[in-house]
């Protein structure tokens, strides 16, 4: 090989990866100066409308009468739309059919929308739309999980997952720990709130711009709503502000208010919410609670385990299901569990309809276990780790989950060993005990919790994707696949992964808008899932063009189609160096196809709903966090001081963003677990629905000393470059931050007795919790 072409070798080795390597999100300077276009953003059509909707103030009632004349008198009030005006099916739910686009005949929650108020201006909307008269007849109204379990009221039948005998396991167990727990909701707080716009087309057809992580959704529930076929409804998202779950479904509302008054007065309609408004109307994380019995040996070995879960699901079945099957399916978090008894109810509560959120049900089914984890260290007098470390799954035994899955790629001993020693845990927990010691008011709290969390759909059809890939004639590349950008980089690691695959500069390719009428019958951008399914899409499609270029090159330049190399822009066919552009004119000269669509379905996936049994997950993402807090006794004050994550993101496609997710779902997750309180007065009515009342964390609530690292670890499973889905899973690490602050609360009775302590653990609810642990030390 001559010197230049071996230095071309050379450099190709060196700098022809597109994937594994940190770079911008491909919106970062639009964001940054504000010109990324939004739905709202989105230059408004001559004729252009707004919608507002008119919400219950009864929590459960019969509507006897609504009087509207004031509303369709108020100034720029054009039309006012009820259930009666939908010409198709009057139904929202994404699984039941039991959440109506407009209530009619009877309200279910206060906020739920009961017309539709179409204006000239957003502000004449809203206004008009407070100007309506009812008379209600009230009906009992359930308000609480607890309420509705007493009740049996469920939005669904009971789920149950059993293995082994527990109540046999828990008989004979050495030691046994029960009680209940309660986890609260959590509000999405999207950055941009729901928001529709749609546009009426010739022959019965809708534009409709959503701010949606499921746009075939919304085609398919528009459509039906319209009484229409889904070519006619064209759904089109560029981006959104922040989607979280509360944008998978419950945009599905909005979009149908929006094209139902479009095509009804054939003029363009947006529907923006208002933060109140969004907050009333919209569903939020499920809140649990739970009731727990489990049984351990002297080491703090489980040995059986009993656990009831009642779901806050709100008024209709939403994904309360689906939520309540992950939260079974994450109990076990990262322990064995031999024999489990295992229920959930998704109690039907005359609240807001809650739905989806980053870890959809997985975090509230895994936050109890690290509770127990730690009440039996103390009930044992051990450390918790110590206790965590004998739970742990197996590699080669005690590694089936209670649901019957085999965990083949259990990394969580030498992940947790790494972080202990990078932490300094062990001189760090004396060294609290120490502080603890000598200081009566102010106390410290340090905490390590792990996280296993599976990767997939529960839905086994929902695991697929497509994509399309358009090289043009210059080279550059045009991409567009069925997932949805909402913040998470999703579409910057598809680019890396279509310019990996033909050798090219990432700057070559753009993706663009999520369209219904270019890949068709798309999956929910969720369960952590997008990257993990467009990007094998899209390099499905990315792959085979290479395969008709490196074909078309191998015959022009005398060689075999395996050994023409792309990489650095240039391909390489026995000793020729082409720049890509070049070749990609020579071929369509010779008339070689230059697109392709692209596809992907997860193997391997098995459910059994009736069982819950089965292999749900592609993979297991792992984790594991330290957080050490400092308490206030006298007012519930804290602040955490450091925490320290390693985290398993794969081969990561992009550290920088999967760093950048998993800061984010670390904060999002100590939000949830300590300062995000939804409350709700003896009406029903949700009181806290504005920032001013829902605090959501700030740049203060960040750790000053905050250490985050990804772990080095290649996928055992074939998924995109082995790389790990990085959504959902470190929404889990903060529960190390709920852990420290119950481990600074059981100080001041010397980690004697276990904290009644709920989440969120708010200053209030942290000065509650002292005073009932000093008094139950004193009695």
């Amino acid at each position: 090989m001559n010197t230049q072409v071996e230095g071309f070798m050379t450099q190709t080795v060196q700098t022809a990866a597109q994937v594994g390597r940190s770079r911008p999100h491909e919106s970062a300077e639009l964001h940054v100066a504000g010109e990324a276009t939004y739905t709202d953003d989105i230059p408004e059509l001559q004729g252009t409308l707004h919608c507002a909707l008119g919400p219950s103030p009864k929590a459960h009632a019969r509507i006897l009468s609504l009087d509207l004349d004031a509303v369709r008198r108020a100034p720029g009030v054009i039309a006012v739309l009820t259930a009666a005006d939908i010409p198709g099916v009057n139904d929202c739910g994404p699984v039941i059919h039991d959440d109506p686009i407009l209530a009619d005949g009877v309200v279910q929650y206060i906020g739920q929308p009961m017309f539709a108020v179409v204006a000239e201006s957003h502000d004449a909307a809203r206004r008009a739309a407070r100007l309506a008269k009812g008379e209600y007849e009230d009906l009992p109204a359930i308000l609480t999980p607890q309420a509705a379990k007493a009740a049996g009221a469920g939005v669904l039948p009971p789920m149950q997952l059993r293995r082994g005998d527990a109540d046999a396991a828990l008989q004979a167990s050495p030691n046994r720990i029960s009680g209940t727990f309660e986890c609260n909701g959590q509000e999405q707080f999207y950055l941009e709130g729901q928001i529709s716009y749609a546009i009426p087309k010739e022959n019965d057809g809708i534009h409709i711009y959503c701010s949606t992580q499921h746009p075939s959704e919304m085609q398919a529930l528009v459509s039906h709503a319209l009484g229409w076929h889904s070519h006619q409804v064209h759904v089109e998202c560029r981006r959104m502000g922040g989607g979280f779950g509360g944008k998978e479904s419950q945009s599905g509302l909005f979009a149908c208010v929006a094209a139902l008054c479009a095509s009804r007065l054939k003029r363009p309609v947006k529907l923006r919410l208002d933060r109140d408004d969004d907050f009333m109307m919209t569903g939020k994380r499920h809140g649990f609670y739970f009731e727990y019995d489990v049984g351990f040996d002297d080491d703090g070995r489980i040995t059986g385990a009993k656990v009831d879960m009642t779901l806050r699901a709100g008024f209709s079945a939403d994904l309360s299901g689906p939520v309540a099957t992950r939260a079974i399916c994450h109990f076990d978090n990262a322990y064995f569990v031999p024999d489990a008894d295992l229920r959930a109810l998704c109690g039907k509560t005359n609240t807001q309809s809650n739905t989806a959120f980053r870890g959809f049900g997985g975090p509230q089914g895994a936050l109890i276990m690290e509770v127990v984890q730690d009440a039996i260290a103390r009930r044992l007098g051990k450390d918790a780790l110590d206790v965590r470390r004998v739970n742990f799954y197996g590699k080669t035994e005690r590694n089936t989950t209670p649901y019957g899955q085999l965990v083949k790629d259990n990394i969580i001993h030498e992940l947790v060993a790494e972080l202990e020693q990078t932490s300094d845990y062990r001189a760090r927990r004396d060294a609290v005990q120490a502080f603890n010691r000598t200081s009566p008011v102010l106390r410290k709290g340090l905490a390590l919790t792990p996280l296993k969390f599976g990767i997939s759909f529960n839905v086994q059809a929902f695991n697929q994707a497509g994509a399309l890939v358009h090289v043009y004639r210059d080279g550059s590349m045009l991409v567009n696949h069925g997932g949805t950008e909402m913040g998470q980089g999703l579409n910057t690691k598809v680019a890396q992964v279509v310019a990996h695959e033909l050798g090219v500069d990432l700057s070559h390719v753009r993706v663009t808008a999520t369209d219904t009428t270019k890949v068709a019958n798309t999956s929910a951008t969720a369960a952590s899932t997008g990257a993990d399914l467009n990007g094998k899409a899209a390099q499905n499609a990315a792959w085979q063009i290479r395969q008709r270029l490196a074909e078309f090159a191998a015959q022009k330049y005398g060689c075999a189609a395996d050994e023409v190399t792309f990489a650095n822009d240039v391909v390489s066919a026995n000793g020729n160096h082409i720049p890509f552009p070049d070749l990609v004119e020579a071929a369509y000269w010779a008339r070689v196809q230059l697109w392709s669509d692209g596809f992907y379905a997860t193997p391997g996936l098995s459910w059994d709903a009736k069982t819950m049994n089965g292999n749900p997950f592609f993979y297991f993402a792992y984790g594991a966090a330290v957080s050490e807090v400092i308490l206030d006794t006298l007012t519930g004050e804290w602040r955490l001081l450091r925490a320290d994550v390693l985290h398993d993101a794969g081969k990561s496609i992009n550290p920088a963003l999967d760093i950048g997710q998993v800061e984010g779902a670390f904060i999002q997750g100590m939000g949830w677990l300590t300062t995000e309180e939804l409350w709700w007065n003896k009406d029903g009515k949700l009181m806290t629905h504005a920032p001013s009342t829902y605090k959501i964390p700030g740049i203060s609530d960040c750790p000053t000393d905050f250490r985050v690292n990804l772990f080095d670890n290649a996928n055992v499973m074939d998924s995109i470059h082995r790389s790990k889905a990085v959504g959902e899973p470190p929404l889990l690490l903060p529960f190390s931050v709920f852990n420290a602050l119950r481990d600074a609360v059981a100080s001041v009775n010397d980690y004697r007795d276990e904290p009644v302590l709920n989440a969120p653990a708010t200053s209030e609810a942290l000065l509650m919790a002292i005073t009932e642990l000093r008094t139950r030390s004193a009695a």
